[in-house]
C-alpha cells in the first residue's frame, strides 16, 4: 500500500477502499442494494467482447439499485496494474443513467461509456451516459485514484444511503471540495488501525 503515501493508486489500493466501506459502511444499511465492483470486474466487463461470458463472475444485479465501478484508461488485459488515469462510473438502475465523474476533465470518457455499453448489454436495459462535468478537479497526474475513492464515498453516505432506497437522488458534485492529501492521510490510518487491530487477535 506504499502507493497510498504519494503515488497513483493502485487496483489493489482501490479494492481495499471498497472492501473497507463494505464492512464498515454499507453493512449496517441492511436493505441497501447497492455494488461497489472491484477494479478487476470493472475492467473485464470493458476489455471483454461478449459481456454474458463473464456475466456468472460478476455479482447478481437481480435487485441493485446502484453500481459503483472504477474506471482505467489501461486497453491491454495483459498488463498487470496498467493505465494512467482511474475515473469512477455510478450506474443507477432505478434511472436508466450512468454518471461518469472524471477528475482529469473528460479524459476517461471513451472508456466509461464502453462500459456502459457493455453493461448494457450484460443487463438488457437501455442506460443513458452523462459527464459530470461538476466533478472536482485534480492539480496534479496522480490523485485520480484518490478522487475516486473519495467521490465514491461521498456520493455512496451522503446521497445514496441517506435517501428512500427507491427514490431520485441529485448526483452533482457542484461546490464540493476534495482534500487529495487528507484523503491519503485518512486511508493509512485506517490501514494502520487494521494492522493493529489485526495484532490484538493474534496475541
Amino acid at each position: 500500500m506504499d502507493c497510498i503515501k504519494n503515488d497513483w493508486l493502485t487496483d489493489n489500493a482501490i479494492a481495499f477502499w471498497e472492501e473497507w466501506l463494505e464492512h464498515e459502511e454499507l453493512k449496517t444499511y441492511s436493505k441497501a442494494q447497492i455494488v461497489l465492483l472491484r477494479p478487476s470486474m470493472s475492467f473485464m466487463l470493458m476489455t471483454t467482447k461478449h459481456p454474458s461470458t463473464i456475466k456468472d463472475a460478476l455479482p447478481q444485479f437481480d435487485k441493485t439499485t446502484h453500481i459503483f465501478l472504477p474506471i482505467n484508461d489501461s486497453t491491454n488485459p495483459a498488463i498487470s496494474e496498467g493505465g494512467s488515469h482511474w475515473s469512477l462510473l455510478l450506474v443507477s438502475l432505478l434511472d436508466g443513467v450512468a454518471f461518469h465523474y472524471d477528475s482529469l476533465d473528460h479524459s476517461n470518457r471513451r472508456e466509461a461509456q464502453t462500459v456502459t455499453s457493455k453493461l448494457q448489454s450484460l443487463l438488457g436495459m437501455q442506460l443513458r451516459f452523462k459527464e459530470m462535468d461538476s466533478c472536482p478537479q485534480q492539480a496534479n497526474g496522480s490523485d485520480c485514484g484518490v478522487y475516486v475513492c473519495l467521490i465514491m464515498r461521498h456520493l455512496l453516505l451522503k446521497r445514496l444511503l441517506q435517501a428512500d432506497s427507491r427514490a431520485r437522488v441529485p448526483m452533482t458534485l457542484s461546490s464540493r471540495e476534495i482534500n487529495p492529501s487528507y484523503g491519503r492521510k485518512e486511508m493509512l490510518k485506517i490501514i494502520e488501525s487494521l494492522r493493529r487491530e489485526g495484532e490484538k487477535r493474534r496475541s
